[in-house]
Formats: structure tokens, C-alpha cells, sequence
């Protein structure tokens, strides 16, 4: 079966890139030396897959910008938000740019948060490259305020029923997974309030795992695409209006102002720094996980689990000696609670890294957490809550000197688990009800002891006194402001704990 698989995906490799040099195409990238060492290494280790760890947003970002520029054949990817900020507009420049050279795009997009206007999601849609969905349009998307109404009232669990899932996936062998989504925040490049936040890049067999379920979310009714729901405003739209569109994304881009000098001047050296990374790549087994869309087959009920919920449970209860772990938001009901204190009653330890009242972002999420926290604590987890100066931001950040003024607030989105430090979880998941009953999720798992330790050495650092409050010395919620600790106690009274 390995090696029917591995000459599987040598397969794929090699008709992707082949075809390319055997047809005329737009962007021959294939030529590119960097880009060819890329396929001989994926080729060179069989099964494994390659995993690069990206930690710091700009990383992150240049990652996604230089993969786009050299993608050959097919993009496709996935978010829970797509902002119309800096990011957001470079983003879907980027895939623009693409699909003018051949390149044939597909994206799907939740409907929850999306904010970009229908006109430009139509003007990208009319490109003869490019395919746009919308996951379970309910709320947003060519939706009226009455409808909407009548959707929550009619379908309350469908309309909770969100896409979480992030992906990135470039010609079938190049894949990101993790915690951003599309948006400013999440790359470090807002200037008042950013994510501590991790992704995964990685090269191989993985990817064609993460581009099957990336081919379920296309083909499931959930995913809708969007000229059949914006088809008004798609006739209204005029070849002209559509090109202006496209000379608008364009000089956004081009504008020293958008895309910082120094960050393209990173993306044009990435060539030089591609000897250094591959000594960091790790090659090893890597198992995707993925909800199917939809979660489970609940219509009614706010729980029913999932596919991410039962193996990540799977793998927690096997720890035999610690478990690290960081996530935004920690609401942990019963079924929760119950791992936690069988594991700890094993000898166990337990260790999470989460925000703070001072440095989250949902105060109806942490209300949640809040009510449980004395209850974790007492079963014996040890809980560290970020603050929202923490001094590693001036690590993770590297433009950090570009913002004037105030330091922006810093918060952990990132969501990883690592077990007895050999076996790291990196992906979508949040510690809530959401996550595991009603949003789709993915991730990976990573078996390398090497990579394990690195992850739980950065989850360490954020937990240090410097960046985040020790809960078993002292309240944190006294350093968030007045106003948010008087939100605290009106969302503390709300019966929400199934949909935060």
C-alpha cells in the first residue's frame, strides 16, 4: 500500500509540472531552479512529508505571496474570514495575478464574516480562472436582513454551523494548514491589535490528503457558488466595471504603501534563504484530519462531535506524561473537564496557554472559560493567560519597529497541542463546544520528537512570566479595563455555553 501510494503521488507530481513543460503555459515556474529542488526533494522522501513550522506572521505571509507567484498549475483554498483590509485586498490580488497567467483558482469562503462587497467577489468570479463558493450562504452573502432573521429562527443550529477550516494548497504539493485566517491581525500587519498565531507548511503526500477534502468542500451542496447567489448584481456589472476592479487590486498592490518595501524585498530574497529553510524542514508522517462538511449528522441538536473531535481525544488520552497546549479560547463542558482530570489522576500534567480578559478578542468565549476556570484549576491544570503587552512580540514580530506610537495588543489565536513531546497538533481547533460539535475543522498531527520540542519550547516562552499571568498565583481579570470587566459579568449570565 506505501508503495502504491508513494508512486501515487509521484504521479501527480509529475503530471502537474510535466505538463507545464510539455504545453505552452502562462507561468513556467517549473523551470525555476528553487522550484524544481522543491519536487526533487518532495520526490526524494517517498511517504514522508515535509513540515516547516511558521511561527512569526510575516513568515507566514511571504510564504502564501511567493508560493502564489510561482504556483505552475492550480491554487485552491479555504478560510473562515477573508477581510477586505490591506491583507485581505493583497491576498486577492495575488490570486488575480495568478489566474492572468494561467493559473486556475478555486476558492470557498464561510459565509459568517465575510465583508468583502458583492461586486468585487462577482468581478473575481467573471475571470475565466477563477471559481468562488460560499460555505452555507445563511447569514451574509445575498442575504436580506429579513432573511437572515428567518434563518436563525428557522434553522438556529444551521446558521451556527460554520466552516473553520484553513487551507492553502499550491499545484498538489504544496500545502498550509493552521491557525490564520485572511486578514491584517493575522500576519502581524495591523497597528492596534495582532495574533500570536502558527501555521504549518508542508510538502508532500499530506497535501493530497488535504486537496481530497478540499474536493469534498467543492463538490457539497453546502458550498454555493457565488454567481448563483449574487446573480443580480452579476448582470449589472459591465466588462468596463469589472476591469476597473481588476486596475484597482492591481495598484493597491504595486503601492509602497499596501505592500511594505521591505517585505517584497524578503519575498525577492527568498531564493537566497531556501538553503538555510530546507535544513529546517522536518520529514516525517504527518496525518491530515478533517471534518466532513456539515460535522456530524445533527440537525437539531447543538452537539453530535466530529471527526476532529474524536481524534484529537484519541490522541490526549494516550499522554503519559505532559500535555502543553495553546488555544484562544478554553470553554471546556463536562465531557471536557472529564479528560482533563482523568489524565491528570494518571500523573499527567497539564498545561495550557490562553488569553487573558486583557488581551482576548471574544468576551462572550472567555465568559465561558471564565465560569470553569476555578473548576480547572482545581482539578490540578496549570493555567497561564497571555498578556496582552507580552515582550515576545518583539520576537514574533518583526515590524513591530514600524508601528508608531503604541505597541498594538497581542493575543494568542494559535491552536496546537503537543503530547509528551513527540506528537504536535497544529491546526483550526479551538478548546470549545463550537469547535468540537459544530464548526468543520482541520489540522495535522505530527509524529517527530525534534519538532515536538520545538513547538512546546515556543508555548513555553509565551507562558513565562513576561508574556503571560500564572492564574494559580494571582487574578489576571484585575488588569483587563473596567469596561471589559463589567461585559464579563453581563455575558457570564447568558445561557450560551453550547454555541461559544
Amino acid at each position: 500500500m506505501i508503495k502504491q501510494y508513494s508512486k501515487l503521488f509521484r504521479r501527480a507530481v509529475f503530471f502537474v509540472f510535466g505538463l507545464c513543460l510539455s504545453f505552452p503555459c502562462a507561468a513556467n515556474h517549473s523551470n525555476d531552479p528553487l522550484y524544481k529542488e522543491i519536487i526533487a526533494l518532495v520526490d526524494n522522501h517517498g511517504t514522508q512529508t515535509g513540515t516547516y513550522v511558521l511561527e512569526k506572521g510575516e513568515e507566514a505571509l511571504l510564504a502564501r505571496a511567493w508560493l502564489a507567484e510561482h504556483a505552475v498549475h492550480t491554487i485552491e483554498v479555504q478560510y473562515f474570514i477573508w477581510g477586505t483590509d490591506n491583507i485581505g485586498i493583497l491576498a486577492a490580488e495575488a490570486l488575480l495575478s495568478a489566474a492572468e497567467r494561467g493559473v486556475k483558482v478555486r476558492v470557498i469562503v464561510d459565509d459568517l464574516l465575510i465583508d468583502a462587497p458583492d461586486k468585487s467577489l462577482v468581478a473575481l468570479s467573471t475571470h475565466p480562472n477563477v471559481e468562488i463558493k460560499i460555505y452555507n450562504p445563511n447569514m451574509t452573502v445575498g442575504t436580506s436582513l429579513p432573511k437572515k432573521t428567518l434563518n436563525a429562527l428557522k434553522n438556529f443550529r444551521g446558521v451556527n454551523q460554520r466552516m473553520h477550516n484553513k487551507t492553502f494548497i499550491v499545484d498538489d504539493v504544496v500545502g498550509i494548514t493552521g491557525g490564520r485566517n485572511m486578514a491584517d491581525e493575522y500576519f502581524d500587519f495591523d497597528r492596534r491589535y495582532n495574533f500570536r498565531d502558527r501555521d504549518v507548511l508542508l510538502l508532500g503526500p499530506a497535501v493530497l490528503d488535504i486537496k481530497r477534502s478540499f474536493d469534498e468542500y467543492w463538490d457539497h451542496p453546502l458550498a454555493v457558488a457565488i454567481d448563483q447567489l449574487l446573480d443580480k448584481q452579476k448582470n449589472k456589472l459591465t466588462q468596463n466595471n469589472i476591469q476597473e476592479i481588476y486596475r484597482e487590486l492591481h495598484q493597491h498592490a504595486a503601492d509602497p504603501k499596501n505592500f511594505a518595501p521591505n517585505v517584497r524585498t524578503a519575498l525577492q530574497n527568498i531564493p537566497d534563504r531556501f538553503e538555510s529553510l530546507i535544513k529546517d524542514i522536518v520529514w516525517t508522517k504527518v496525518q491530515f484530519i478533517s471534518d466532513p462538511p456539515g460535522k456530524n449528522k445533527s440537525h437539531f441538536s447543538l452537539e453530535g462531535g466530529g471527526v476532529s473531535t474524536r481524534m484529537l481525544k484519541d490522541a490526549l488520552s494516550q499522554a503519559k506524561e505532559r500535555v502543553v497546549i495553546q488555544s484562544p479560547y478554553l470553554v471546556l463542558l463536562e465531557d471536557g473537564r472529564k479528560l482533563f482530570k482523568e489524565l491528570l489522576e494518571r500523573g499527567v500534567s497539564v498545561k495550557i496557554n490562553t488569553n487573558s480578559l486583557a488581551s482576548t478578542d471574544n468576551l462572550m468565549a472567555y465568559s465561558g472559560y471564565r465560569k470553569h476556570r476555578q473548576k480547572l484549576l482545581g482539578l490540578g491544570v496549570q493555567l497561564y493567560e497571555f498578556r496582552p503587552d507580552a515582550k515576545v512580540a518583539k520576537d514574533l514580530i518583526d515590524r513591530l519597529p514600524e508601528f508608531d506610537g503604541k505597541t498594538p495588543v497581542f493575543a494568542i489565536h494559535a491552536k496546537t497541542m503537543v503530547i509528551d513531546g513527540k506528537t504536535v497538533f497544529i491546526g483550526t481547533f479551538n478548546l470549545d463546544p463550537r469547535s468540537a460539535n459544530l464548526n468543520t475543522e482541520v489540522g495535522v498531527l505530527i509524529n517527530h520528537p525534534g519538532l515536538a520540542a520545538s513547538v512546546e519550547a515556543a508555548i513555553e516562552t509565551d507562558m513565562r512570566a513576561e508574556n503571560s499571568w500564572d492564574v494559580r498565583k494571582s487574578n489576571p481579570d484585575y488588569h483587563a479595563s473596567f469596561s471589559k470587566r463589567s461585559k464579563l459579568l453581563f455575558y457570564r449570565l447568558l445561557p450560551m455555553g453550547k454555541v461559544l
